[in-house]
This record gives C-alpha cells, sequence and structure tokens, in this order.
C-alpha cells in the first residue's frame, strides 16, 4: 500500500475511533479499532525493519515500533493513536519529498528502431531487429537512426554521432568504415552490413549499462538513520530505569511516548523539501531529498565536454587563406556556394556571415558530391568545398574543418570549434573554492582538443576518446566520493545513472539524460551548480540542526517523563510540541541564496 494510501486509511481508523468514543460511548470498540490499526502498523514497520537489517542499515523504525506497542499494552490507546498518525505522516512527507520519481528509460527505448530494412530476394523488407543475422545487409533511410553495429557498404556517408560520442561535428565515412548504431543517417540512403546482432549492438548496450547502473545504487546513509541508533538506545535506558525504580510498566510507556522519532522523521524531510524548493527557484531541480545530502558531501566531479562545458554549437574560429587569397576572398567564395546548403558546418559558416558585409556572388552549376563536398562554378572558376582530399588540402591540418579549393588548387579553410560557455572557467574556480577535491573531464573527443579547454577552464584531470562504458569505469573507479557526474546526452547516461549525483544540463532533447539524472539544471546554466551546491550544504546545516534541537527536547521530556509527571496522552501532545518546534526550524532551509 502507498503511504499517502496508509495516511487516508489512518485518519479513517481516527475518525471511527473517535465516533466509537464519543458518539456511542464504547471505550472499549473504539480500544479495540486503535488497538487492531496499531497492530497492523507495527507488524508492517517490524518487517520492513528487518528487510533493512539484511541490507546491513538500520533506521529509527524500532523506537516507533516499541512506542506503539507499549501503549497499547497499558491501555493507553489514544497516545499511540497520535504516534500512528504523526509517523504514517511522515512517511507520506518522505514520498513527497521523493519529488518526481525515476521513470523507466522509455524515451530511449522509444526513440531506439525497432525494425530494420533489410535485403532479401531482391527486395528490401522489414524485419525485427532480433531477426537480422550477422552479415545482413541493411538499407538506411535518410535521417533515420542506425539500428545495428555495422560496416558502410556505400562510398560515402554522413553520420550524426552525437547520441553515441557526444560530440556534435558530423563524421564523414567512406566504404568498409564502422558504424555505430544509434548514429542519425544524413539527408541520403545509405547500406550497411550488420557485424554483430542487435543486443550486442552499441545503442542497446548503453541501455544495458544504465539499466545496470541504475540497479546498483550506492550504500549511503541518510542522516535521520544516523541520529537512530544513539537516540534509541538513550531512550530505552530512560525507560529502563523509571521501570527499574518504580516497578510500573506505565512509566516505559510514558517515557517512550515522547521519545517518538518524529524529529528525526519529519525535520530532515521537510528541510530537504525546503532546500528543494529554494533549488528549484534557482533553477536547479532535484528529484529526491537524499539527493541533497549526498550533493552537500562530494567530493568528485567529472564532466562532459560537447553541450556541458561546451554550448555544444560548432561556430567559426578561424579562417584561414592561403598566400595570394585574402580572408574576405576566401569567406565570399565559401560563402557564395555554401549558403543554401543544410549540412551542419554550413549553416555554421552561414550565421558567422550574416553580420559581415561580403560581394554577393552568382553561382553556377552546384553539385553535392555525397561524404566528400560541394563544387560550384563561379564566373567561370570550379570552386570546391569540403574534405582535404576532395580539395587537394594537406593531409595535416587539424581540427574540424572544411577546405577549398579554386580550379584544383587548395586556396584555404574554414575551422569550426565547439564554444566554451562564458561562465566555465568561473564555474570551475568556484568549485575548487568549495573544496570539491577532483575535478575531471570525462569525453569521447579527442585528447588534444580536451587538454586544451581543460587548461582553459582550470580542470584537473582529463580523460578523452570515450565510449559510454569507458566513461562509466571511470566514474566507477573514483576514490573520492560521493561523485557528481554532469552531462547531457545519451552516451552520458550510464554514468549519470552510476554517480551518487548525476546532473543533467537543460530540458532541452536529450531526454535519456533527463530521465537517468538526479538533478536536472532548468536554466541549462552552468553556474547553478556551485550554486546548487551551497544550497545543499546549507540545507544540510539546518536539517541537522532541527533533528538535534528535536532530540534535545525529546531527551528532557523524557527525563522528567520518567518521574510519571507526564501522562501518556498528555506526552504524546507534547510530541507533537516537539514537532512543531522541529519542522519551523527545518522550513528555514527555504530561505536565500535566490538568484
Amino acid at each position: 500500500m502507498k503511504n499517502w494510501q496508509k495516511l487516508v486509511l489512518t485518519f479513517t481508523v481516527a475518525i471511527v475511533a473517535l465516533f466509537a468514543q464519543f458518539v456511542f460511548d464504547d471505550p472499549f470498540l473504539a480500544r479495540i479499532i486503535v488497538t487492531f490499526a496499531g497492530s497492523v502498523l507495527a507488524i508492517t514497520m517490524f518487517i520492513n525493519m528487518v528487510q533493512t537489517l539484511r541490507k546491513g542499515s538500520y533506521g529509527v523504525d524500532l523506537l516507533a515500533i516499541t512506542a506503539i506497542a507499549a501503549t497499547l499494552i497499558v491501555g493507553e490507546y489514544w497516545a499511540a493513536l497520535i504516534i500512528i498518525i504523526m509517523l504514517v505522516g511522515g512517511e507520506s512527507l518522505e514520498d513527497y519529498a521523493a519529488g518526481v520519481a525515476k521513470r523507466e528509460l522509455t524515451a530511449l527505448l522509444d526513440k531506439s528502431p525497432d525494425k530494420a530494412h533489410i535485403y532479401q530476394g531482391g527486395k528490401v523488407v522489414d524485419v525485427a531487429l532480433d531477426e537480422v543475422k550477422i552479415s545482413s545487409r541493411l538499407l538506411i533511410k535518410p535521417m533515420e537512426v542506425i539500428p545495428i553495429d555495422g560496416i558502410l557498404v556505400s562510398k560515402h556517408a554522413t553520420l550524426d554521432e552525437a547520441s553515441v560520442t557526444g560530440e556534435t561535428k558530423p563524421y564523414e565515412l567512406n566504404k568498409g568504415d564502422d558504424v555505430l548504431s544509434g548514429s542519425i543517417n544524413s539527408n541520403m540512403a545509405i547500406e550497411i552490413e550488420t557485424k554483430v546482432e542487435a543486443e550486442d549492438s552499441q545503442l542497446q548496450k548503453i541501455v544495458s549499462l544504465v539499466r545496470e547502473a541504475e540497479s546498483q545504487p550506492a550504500n549511503f546513509v541518510r542522516l535521520a538513520d544516523r541520529y537512530a541508533i544513539p537516540f534509541t538506545l538513550v531512550a530505552y535506558l530512560i525507560a529502563g530505569m523509571a521501570f527499574a525504580i518504580t516497578r510500573d510498566p506505565v512509566r516505559i510507556a510514558q517515557v517512550l511516548v515522547v521519545a517518538s522519532p518524529c524529529p528525526l522523521i519529519l525535520a530532515a524531510p521537510i528541510a530537504f523539501v525546503s532546500g528543494m524548493s529554494r533549488s528549484s527557484k534557482n533553477g536547479v531541480l532535484i528529484k529526491n531529498g537524499t539527493i541533497i545530502e549526498k550533493l552537500a558531501t562530494a567530493k568528485s566531479i567529472f564532466f562532459d565536454k560537447t553541450g556541458t562545458i561546451t554550448t555544444g554549437k560548432l561556430a567559426v574560429d578561424q579562417v584561414l587563406p592561403e598566400e595570394g587569397v585574402t580572408e574576405l576572398e576566401l569567406k565570399t567564395l565559401v560563402y557564395a556556394v555554401e549558403k543554401s546548403s543544410s549540412h551542419i558546418l554550413a549553416r555554421s559558416f552561414a550565421a558567422y556571415i550574416v553580420d559581415k558585409e561580403i560581394p554577393n556572388l552568382v553561382v553556377a552549376e552546384i553539385k553535392e558530391t555525397s561524404g566528400l563536398g560541394v563544387t560550384g562554378n563561379i564566373d567561370g572558376s570550379i570552386i570546391k568545398i569540403g574534405r582535404a582530399s576532395f580539395t587537394n588540402a594537406p593531409d595535416n591540418l587539424e581540427g574540424t574543418s572544411f577546405y577549398v579549393a579554386r580550379d584544383e588548387r587548395y586556396i584555404g579553410r574554414v575551422v569550426f570549434s565547439d564554444q566554451l560557455r562564458d561562465d566555465a572557467k568561473q564555474v570551475m574556480a568556484e568549485l575548487h573554492d568549495l573544496k570539491v577535491k577532483n575535478i575531471t573531464m570525462i569525453t569521447g573527443d579527442n585528447q588534444t582538443t580536451a587538454n586544451k579547454i581543460a587548461s582553459e577552464v582550470g580542470i584537473d584531470q582529463v580523460h578523452a576518446q570515450l565510449l559510454p562504458e569507458q566513461k562509466l569505469e571511470i566514474v566507477r573507479a573514483a576514490n573520492e566520493k560521493p561523485t557528481i557526474m554532469v552531462g547531457d546526452g545519451v552516451n552520458d547516461a550510464p554514468a549519470l545513472a552510476l554517480s551518487d549525483v548525476g546532473i543533467a544540463m537543460g530540458i532541452g532533447e536529450n531526454t535519456v539524460a533527463r530521465e537517468t539524472a538526479d538533478i536536472i539544471l532548468l536554466k541549462n546554466d552552468l553556474a547553478t551548480i556551485p550554486t546548487a551546491i551551497k544550497i545543499s550544504r546549507d540545507t544540510m546545516t539546518i536539517a541537522k540542526q532541527a533533528v538535534l534541537i528535536g532530540i534535545f527536547i525529546c531527551v528532557i521530556l523524557m527525563l522528567i517523563a520518567a518521574t510519571g509527571i507526564i501522562p501518556a496522552t498528555i506526552g504524546a501532545l507534547l510530541q507533537e510540541v516537539v514537532d512543531t518546534v522541529s519542522i519551523f526550524y527545518a522550513l528555514r532551509a527555504l530561505g536565500g541564496l535566490k538568484k
């Protein structure tokens, strides 16, 4: 039964018992109703406690069970009812504090192709992926997702591998090159030959890795549980002393009623709900309260590069004409040929040119050669723009570029780069100030580019040219824990799931990262990460203080109750005063740090 259903049932029991007591004047019936409800709850809590202990953990259930049992045994059933209401209410509040629970990775599965276009008997037919054998020949239509890893049969192909590698630049492949499932084909149909079965393909490995990572959560002791054992022992000690002195079992019930662990059950969740609300106002959606505890004590943080430290959008970095060609001339030729192209680099160049004054040239006979580039005739000169081999460019040039030739002579290139976020350097400095020990970049990009960006922004360690499973293993091997992983793509999902705290950038198209992560940066703003850590630390301080204040008051009341001055029902009501004090103190976590 869900906790909110238990809460409704508990209030129903309370109303029925009150009617039996005060309307029908039948105290015995009221006692039977409350005793039955209390016994069911106590047995349920005992079963849950045993299961928790088997997992090597512990909590506050034992003291609550004892308090309910003691009050029922000595006939203080109204005190027992008050305890039951507060315990079930606390569980319901914890459910609310959990926020939006992680859903199944339906987005990833929905986007994954479930059929393949396969050549059979000279025809193309659609079959289920699990029916596709190794060495089958598949047709991949324009803009379709590659369903199974294979080898390119067509002469050329341009693929978007962002969902697999995380890198936004297009990949130009030639016949015989490996093709990764999960990649998106360009606007021309291609053919591949499968080299694995569907279950062994890259895309399915990512799905499996995410599920495996989510099924192996890190061991973590919650705030309330850390205080449970000493508080329980103190309560039993005081109750035992009171009974030893008086030999009156009612004293045990009187002590345990005011020792009911409601401050532990209520104060921390309310502080966490408050901290989560405060975080959301600062553009950070935290999915459950336990994440606040982990975030506050995190020791290592891992960043993806593309779309995380960088904007994820390629922009013109340099225009490099060869000797005898001016920069304006090169820009003019490139824009004339590429302005109507849908290629990602062409669009980026067009955006770069939009506010610049350049001559408008007339281009004739534009022709695109798939996988190589485009050709145009300008005033009788043949202009070629594309890959180095297509334009006779030197083969030792680095960087994401397209190359330009005029009448078969190489005349220059345009270099593109993924732009750093404006605040990336400041964010890394703030994380260092917050004493996060290890700041690491893990990326699918090449080592040279990764090292350059890490050096610019102040990142401690770099691991480059990684596939999703390699990212996961680096996070798993971290010596300093809890760990934070920040990413934005499908390729980051396994590491996001495995880390103690997974943070997804923004609320855009990368649904899988958002489903897998514990935290979503609603503003797609890297600067909100230090803010979230500060809020979490402040929330933890307030939560601890609220719990300790509640425990301190409870201990004072237990000592008083041990003398027999406080009846059990009055003690239960006094416990609610303690709860109120703890709750109002915990609500302080709502304030401050709003940007």
